[in-house]
């Protein structure tokens, strides 16, 4: 192979290995938010703008809770909000608040995910 090929070939895998790291191990630390105790739901305001701010929710099990994602793009990776745990797949307007209410029964650490999975957020439920 010449030089020229190298070249290439070690551009192309800087290039993979620098959108993977991006995607999945950049070194992103979540902001945190508790739902605050209320008469009704538990109730976050989660920002979607290239990814989900904040990263990480804390509910209290066994009682209901209403996230309100406020998706602030048009980015098509955001258009869709997944819960696999709980069974919840809701789909987000641009430019617009969506609620998703659901009653988390088990306390643990839940992920939900964008549809595509790229963008990540983190339910812990204590």
């Amino acid at each position: 192979m010449s030089a020229a090929n190298w070249l290439v070939l070690l551009g192309g895998i800087a290039a993979i290995t620098f959108v993977n790291w991006w995607f999945f191990r950049a070194g992103r630390t979540p902001v945190a938010a508790t739902a605050a105790p209320t008469g009704g739901p538990q109730e976050v305001v989660v920002a979607v703008r290239g990814g989900y701010e904040p990263g990480s929710i804390r509910v209290r099990a066994g009682q209901p809770v209403r996230l309100v994602f406020d998706r602030q793009e048009d980015a098509s990776c955001s258009e869709e909000v997944v819960f696999p745990d709980f069974g919840v797949r809701k789909f987000l307007p641009p430019f617009a608040r969506t609620p998703v209410e659901f009653t988390p029964d088990k306390p643990g650490t839940y992920e939900f995910t964008c549809g595509m999975s790229m963008l990540r957020g983190r339910l812990v439920v204590e």
